[in-house]
């Protein structure tokens, strides 16, 4: 392509991007490998969901072209844990589904385009320069790992919570002991994970992820240890398992509290004697792993409650780390939000900036899902923002009531007693939140008229469609 071949004339050489295409079809595979190394980039191709995890497991991806036959929560659900997973990979989805919300639904779980099948391979061929053009005009996380010790958006901060947890990252990172990282959902625990295993001695080995909360309970252990040919399900060839992938490298068990007593039993028995064996099989392999945890849950309370074994919560919980919610270091949140428009700024072109108002409401609210829910907020600001200035009017709506909730605090609030009219005020605003602006059923659900909640709404000084700013736009027009 012209990007490629002009760097070339001028002696630099262009990053090179890999491709991993994910369909069962060998010949639409081939078709699709062609038009990519047409235009220069490296292609690697399987046939099923099993394959892509062990070649993202070992293999650094650039762009994942990703075919999905299911439709609606459980392919939003994978795209949400592939993108948690592997957040370097830009995620292109091929479906026949094409309804608006089957689009809208994948873009916001994660997928950076979407074709139609069947597609003219010249729609491809623009996709994909494209996107090689955006990928070696960005510059790689690693490189800004190299830059920023925190090296992703949960881990920087300067508030003394998040500054004890920087000066741990950098006492445990190139030791082998066993981190369980404690935080609510959103708080950035697997990216904390992934720094720890970047910053130490293993960052050139195996970093191996597994979501103990969203892999069936049935299919978990197979993954786990892995299993002979006709060892598991009448299985008709062998299969690695992920524990055994991280050999030499850290695994991660993200919502480890989620695990089955059974599965845990198994862990324990391979964590103590150093060795795994796969399902079917009686040969013990040698392993050496380190290894990190995760859980949102109070794993005191999940032993006492019979859900979790004591003995290897104790193996797992060498060192703990504590990531704080983002209510309890608000002071990190201008950070937070500086380094997330930066990100934004670089990808679209646009220098986006926070007005006064918009970082005092940033601030008063009190973000449930934490980091996470602030990165969402902001790239859902600058996408709907008339021009580079962000201000309240592009904000949420529960984020902008939380800023007039805390101007009325001080004097609606005496003694610990709220006024009816705020409890009320919540209610109507909480109720909109969730039903995505639909008045008339939130009338109903409240017991109240549709013009007393019009009234309501003027009352609190927001605009009758202050609900369509909530939505997100329409896809562009190619």
């Amino acid at each position: 392509m012209a990007g490629a071949e002009q760097a070339l004339r001028e002696g630099a050489m262009p990053r090179e991007i890999s491709l991993l295409i994910v369909d069962d079809d060998h010949s639409f595979r081939q078709s699709c490998k062609s038009v990519a190394e047409n235009s220069g980039i490296t292609v690697f191709g399987v046939d099923n969901l099993a394959g892509m995890f062990r070649h993202l497991t070992i293999r650094k991806t650039d762009l994942l072209m990703l075919e999905t036959r299911v439709a609606g929560p459980e392919a939003h659900s994978m795209l949400r844990s592939i993108k948690q997973t592997y957040p370097d990979a830009a995620v292109i989805v091929m479906s026949s589904q094409t309804t608006v919300e089957s689009v809208l639904g994948a873009m916001k779980s994660g997928a950076s385009d979407y074709l139609r099948k069947p597609f003219h391979m010249e729609e491809l061929r623009i996709l994909l320069e494209r996107a090689v053009v955006k990928l070696r005009n960005s510059t790689p996380r690693s490189s800004d790992r190299d830059q920023n010790a925190s090296g992703y958006v949960e881990m920087v901060g300067q508030s003394p919570e998040m500054q004890k947890v920087l000066r741990i990252i950098t006492r445990v990172a190139s030791s082998k002991h066993p981190v369980l990282i404690v935080g609510e959902s959103g708080t950035g625990k697997h990216r904390l994970a992934r720094e720890i295993h970047e910053s130490g001695a293993f960052r050139d080995r195996p970093f191996v992820a597994v979501d103990c909360a969203t892999t069936a309970p049935t299919l978990l252990e197979a993954d786990l240890f892995g299993y002979v040919k006709g060892g598991y399900n009448g299985s008709s060839k062998a299969k690695e398992g992920l524990i055994q992938s991280a050999n030499g490298g850290t695994l991660f068990l993200h919502d480890v509290s989620e695990l089955g007593l059974d599965v845990q039993s198994k862990l324990l028995r391979t964590l103590q004697e150093r060795e795994i064996k796969q399902l079917g099989s009686n040969k013990a392999v040698p392993l050496d792993v380190r290894v990190i945890a995760s859980t949102a849950r109070d794993m005191e309370s999940a032993i006492q409650q019979g859900t979790f074994r004591r003995d290897l919560f104790f193996r797992l919980n060498v060192v703990n780390l504590r990531l704080p919610p983002l209510r309890e270091r608000k002071q990190d949140i201008p950070l937070l939000t500086q380094v997330v428009l930066n990100q934004i700024s670089s990808e679209k072109g646009i220098t986006y900036t926070a007005s006064p108002e918009f970082m005092k409401a940033l601030l008063a609210y009190d973000w449930p899902q934490n980091v996470r829910e602030l990165e969402n907020c902001l790239e859902r600001a600058a996408a709907t923002a008339n021009g580079s200035l962000l201000d309240v009017a592009d904000l949420p709506p529960l984020v902008q009531t939380a800023r007039l909730w805390s101007r009325t605090t001080s004097t609606a609030v005496h003694n610990g007693i709220v006024p009816l009219a705020e409890i009320e005020k919540q209610a109507i605003i909480s109720t909109l939140e969730q039903l995505n602006g639909d008045k008339q059923m939130a009338a109903r659900l409240l017991g109240i008229g549709k013009t007393t909640l019009y009234r309501k709404l003027r009352e609190y000084g927001i605009a009758e469609n202050w609900v369509a700013s909530q939505m997100m736009p329409p896809p562009k027009s190619a």
